[in-house]
């Protein structure tokens, strides 16, 4: 799957992710913003925005792009029918939302159907 449909299901269907896969997600983005400043780290850790979880530093142990992908697979897996892609009729490439009646791509709009 190519990274616009990974990034689109965590976007728009990320209440289809367990707690621990929402806490791996907050866990990598605070780690990542807080890399370079030990005290801001510190501050994450204690508010709990940067887990320390087995469970949740488990689910990040292969990357981030890895950790992507399983939780796209087990979504589509257990919940392939709440989940939908919002292609143009027109051109056939996915929408930037779910609910978009507006092709970023083609510029082709289906508001009236």
């Amino acid at each position: 799957m190519d990274k616009e449909k990974i990034n689109y299901i965590i976007n728009y269907f990320g209440h289809l992710m367990t707690d621990h896969e929402k806490l791996a997600l907050k866990h990598n983005m605070y780690m990542s913003k807080s890399s370079d400043n030990i005290t801001l780290r510190n501050i994450m850790t204690e508010k709990g925005w940067i887990n320390n979880d087995s469970e949740v530093i488990n689910l990040l142990k292969q990357g981030y792009e890895e950790f992507e992908i399983n939780v796209i697979n087990r979504i589509l897996s257990e919940t392939p029918e709440k989940v939908f892609f919002n292609n143009c009729p027109k051109c056939e490439k996915l929408t930037r939302t779910p609910y978009a009646k507006q092709c970023r791509y083609c510029g082709y709009t289906w508001r009236s159907e």
